[in-house]
């Protein structure tokens, strides 16, 4: 056993330090502008070009069909804070302090540190403008603020969500009463930055709050889209589920999608209108995934039950807690589109995460990472050129709950297998076939048969490895 577990430790070793050589390349050519757009809890299912769900989002659609569609890719942890420090540094969660979304009155002193590099600071020493529109969610306090981390400009808020209607926003530090919906705020200021730095590069983040809850006030043309629809529930076998609460917070919820979508397309057709659609890098994703009615819970990692009968709580897990590491919480709708430069109507399947932004990102940008800069992820461009062969496809996440509930998750994943532990309640373990059982319905952790239990012994001592390596502190919860 224990050469084994030598062995996948040295797999694992090799793998990493192959996905740090990014760091070197990059594109020829012009240096093109970034637009990152992020939705919030947008699971992949809800995206019309997914065919899971009665998603409206035509223009999402386009947007995914003019560029290159990423089919599995994934967020380091399912929750919003800990996912958007991984999209900006290439580190996860446990790496920079944040494993739990951030609650800025129960953890005022929580946030993203300046000691961590990001991307958008090294564009903007590159002479690129820069701004966040939108959602921040790393840190409250003046030195976590996005023009510390590399922004020029910053609109929107630094708390996990903000009134659809009515806002009141920020706007580089002083407080902003707005008027109208969220998302049309965001998108009218995106314009305006666009239209402002179109003579120069630019690096211009719109991290929405749609789709995350409260779903309403919408706009009325939004919610219109799905007032007359028949809305079924994602999973109807989950016994007890609350089908009625699940229809309502569908419906609440592709309105909220669809209000994003017509943001986007007005912010594609304004690219269009300047002429810089051809040298735009456009990247389109969310924080995290989503459930309503999936697994009979209701949000991402931090779920909550949507059945009648609950399992009984615990100390540590309430009962109207479901922590998890679903797909459904973990995938994430992404694209990327560039039109001088990615070739349309690509559908890749090799396993990506938002640790891969920052090394991609840079790639473009013609930006070199400073070499004692430690990254987790890997250039994208290597699959966009079709150069995967040497792509591992496996994946390694993460979830330490402490605020909704207390559970130490990591997950490791191969296109076949899923392992899930919880270090502080080894009964609540899961274990996948996802060839046979894609939707996670059937946990074979206690399966005796000799294919699953040597399946179970590799995924364990690969997910061990990735634990040493990251200097997990939870590593002595296996002591």
């Amino acid at each position: 056993m224990r050469w084994f577990c030598l062995l996948m430790s040295a797999n694992v070793v090799l793998w990493w330090s192959l996905s740090n050589w990014p760091r070197a390349c990059s594109i020829p050519g012009q240096k093109p502008n970034i637009l990152f757009l992020m939705t919030d809890d947008q699971g992949p299912w809800a995206l019309g070009l997914s065919g899971q769900s009665l998603a409206r989002t035509p223009h999402l659609d386009r947007l995914f069909r003019e560029g290159a569609y990423f089919v599995n890719a994934f967020c380091p942890t399912p929750v919003c804070s800990p996912s958007r420090a991984a999209i900006l540094t290439s580190r996860y969660g446990s790496e920079v302090g944040i494993t739990d979304w951030i609650h800025p009155k129960k953890e005022p002193d929580v946030g993203l540190s300046t000691e961590f590099l990001t991307w958008p600071r090294l564009l903007r020493q590159a002479g690129y403008a820069t701004g966040l529109i939108g959602k921040w969610h790393l840190g409250t306090q003046p030195r976590f603020h996005p023009q510390q981390h590399g922004f020029d400009y910053f609109f929107g808020f630094l708390e996990g969500s903000s009134a659809p209607y009515d806002p009141i926003l920020e706007e580089n530090g002083q407080p902003v009463k707005c008027t109208g919906y969220h998302s049309d705020l965001l998108t009218d200021k995106a314009l305006e930055f666009l239209s402002k730095h179109r003579e120069r590069p630019f690096a211009l983040c719109v991290h929405y709050r749609e789709p995350h809850a409260p779903y309403t006030p919408q706009p009325k043309a939004d919610a219109a889209v799905f007032r007359q629809l028949e809305i079924r529930p994602p999973d109807p076998g989950i016994p007890n589920l609350n089908t009625a609460l699940v229809v309502r917070a569908m419906r609440d919820y592709l309105g909220c999608v669809h209000a994003v979508d017509r943001n986007v397309g007005r912010i594609l057709e304004h690219l269009d209108r300047l002429r810089l659609t051809e040298k735009t890098l456009v990247i389109f994703t969310s924080d995290n995934g989503y459930n309503i009615g999936h697994h009979g819970i209701w949000h991402k990692g931090n779920g909550t039950w949507m059945v009648s009968k609950r399992p009984p709580g615990t100390a540590d897990i309430p009962a109207n807690c479901r922590p998890n590491m679903f797909d459904t919480s973990l995938k994430v709708p992404t694209a990327m589109r560039w039109p001088s430069r990615i070739r349309p109507g690509q559908r890749i399947s090799h396993t990506i995460t938002h640790l891969d932004w920052f090394p991609t990102i840079c790639a473009a940008a013609q930006v070199a990472i400073p070499p004692n800069t430690l990254i987790r992820g890997r250039s994208l461009f290597e699959l966009l050129d079709g150069n995967a062969r040497q792509w591992n496809n496996d994946y390694y996440g993460e979830y330490s709950l402490h605020l909704d509930a207390r559970a130490h998750l990591r997950c490791y994943r191969t296109p076949r297998w899923k392992l899930v532990r919880d270090f502080l309640h080894p009964e609540r373990d899961e274990f996948y076939d996802l060839t046979k059982d894609p939707d996670e319905k059937h946990n074979l952790i206690h399966d005796q048969s000799p294919e699953v239990r040597q399946a179970v012994q590799t995924l364990d001592a690969h997910l061990i490895s990735r634990m040493r390596q990251l200097r997990d502190p939870i590593l002595k919860l296996t002591r």
